[in-house]
Parts: C-alpha cells; sequence; structure tokens
C-alpha cells in the first residue's frame, strides 16, 4: 500500500477499505455468508467482529480529546508509519495473538440478514470517517494514544492505519475462504 501519512489519506483509505470490503460482501450467497466452518468464523462472523471493533475505535475518536489523554497518557514516540505498524500486527499475529473477550462473534443467527450484517458494518465504518474528518486535526492524530489489546499504546494516527489494514486482513481471509 502506498505511503499513508495525512488525516485527508487515512480518511480516503478507510473509504476505499470500507466500499471495497461491503462490494465483495455484495457478492457473497446469503448461505455462504452465514455458513460456518468447523474452528473457523463465518463470514458473518468476520463482519459482527469488523463492526465491533470499529464501534470500539469510534468510541476513541469520539471521546473528548481531554479524556482520552487521561485515558490513554501522552505518547512517548512519534507515530509509526502504516507499513511499521502492519509489520507489527502482523507480527503480534505470528506469535499467537488473536481476537478475545468481545472481538470474538458469537455464532449470528440467520433471522440476521447479510444485508443487515454488512449494513451495520457500513454504518460504523460511515461515522468513523466522518468523525475522523470533522473533530480531528492532522498533527492531533500524534498527540494521543489509546490502548490496543494486541499492539499496546498506539496513536490515534496508527488506529487509524490499523483499521485500514485489518479490514483488508478479514477481506483476505473471506476471500481465502470462498
Amino acid at each position: 500500500m502506498k505511503n499513508i501519512v495525512s488525516q485527508a489519506t487515512i480518511i480516503s483509505n478507510l473509504q476505499t477499505a470500507k466500499n471495497t470490503f461491503v462490494t465483495f460482501c455484495d457478492l457473497i450467497d446469503e448461505k455462504d455468508f452465514f455458513l460456518q466452518p468447523p474452528q473457523k468464523w463465518s463470514i458473518a462472523q468476520h463482519i459482527h467482529h469488523l463492526t465491533v471493533s470499529t464501534r470500539l475505535t469510534l468510541l476513541a475518536y469520539r471521546l473528548p480529546k481531554f479524556v482520552v489523554k487521561l485515558y490513554g497518557g501522552k505518547p512517548n514516540r512519534p507515530s509509526n508509519d502504516y507499513n511499521t505498524l502492519v509489520e507489527k500486527y502482523k507480527q503480534k499475529l505470528l506469535a499467537g495473538g488473536k481476537a478475545s473477550g468481545v472481538f470474538i462473534p458469537k455464532p449470528i443467527p440467520t433471522t440476521n440478514t447479510k444485508q443487515k450484517t454488512v449494513a451495520a458494518f457500513h454504518k460504523k465504518m460511515d461515522a468513523l470517517i466522518l468523525t475522523i474528518q470533522k473533530k480531528w486535526h492532522d498533527e492531533e492524530l500524534d498527540q494521543y494514544i489509546i490502548p490496543h489489546p494486541l499492539l499496546g499504546k498506539i496513536t490515534l494516527r496508527e488506529l487509524g492505519f490499523f483499521t485500514i489494514y485489518h479490514t483488508y486482513h478479514h477481506l483476505e481471509i473471506i476471500k481465502q475462504r470462498l
């Protein structure tokens, strides 16, 4: 991926990741969407996982800035670039890191439609994009940190990078499954 640096490029890449993901999911048959292979997540569960992750990411950006500072503290280093952050995440996964707690989706009942499941993700991503765009100036993304379950404390810029990569990561898993 090209070097993602500014708030504007983060927003643009979040929009592209969301659109790419949603467009692909629209092509998936409803039966395949809810099919859960043994010891694996269904496609619906992957989307639920992304929706929960995006909801909590959105919370980090929506909180008052002073609360984010109180909760996370001050960064003691500059933000990593996109590729460095992605490599760190991949290393954590290789070392056995995986989803835990609220990030592990429960079985999704088929009473939830594919359309409803995908729409929930779409809505959260739109809210995230709008919040970053309206509330956060570019330089502020490096001045606030939040805890991440696998990556430790990361800046809000890095959280944007993570959300972009995380969306594509789950898209690739879904593509491999199909």
